[in-house]
């Protein structure tokens, strides 16, 4: 597997655990409808929260969270209806990103809640 790739892994990682450590409940992972794959799909009282993860090891481009694009965020949206009608949800919805900025220096987390609205 590619360095990226196994970096991504981590990182997804990384943000499963935080979000349990925060109380929410992981439902799964990588959950794919057509071309988009959903990062981490989870539940924290009585919301769906459909997680994009961003990870870098440098922020000399951009913060992690500013990769996400609206073509994304369509695909995204459309992958989490999807999951609702699939598994007969009846819940708020909620689309977050978490931000991971790791390399030998630092590891930094940031959990964006409602992240699409600032888009």
């Amino acid at each position: 597997m590619a360095r990226h790739n196994e970096f991504g892994k981590e990182a997804e990682t990384i943000a499963s655990e935080y979000l349990r450590q925060k109380g929410y409940d992981v439902l799964t992972t990588n959950w794919r409808f057509g071309k988009a794959e959903i990062d981490i799909i989870a539940r924290k009282d009585n919301i769906l929260v459909i997680v994009e993860v961003k990870a870098r090891t440098s922020d000399y481009f951009g913060e992690p969270e500013s990769f996400v694009n609206r073509k994304k965020i369509k695909l995204l949206t459309e992958a989490a209806n999807e999951y609702v009608i699939r598994n007969n949800l009846d819940m708020e919805v909620r689309f977050d990103i978490i931000s991971i900025l790791k390399n030998r220096y630092k590891e930094e987390i940031e959990h964006i809640e409602n992240a699409f609205y600032w888009f």
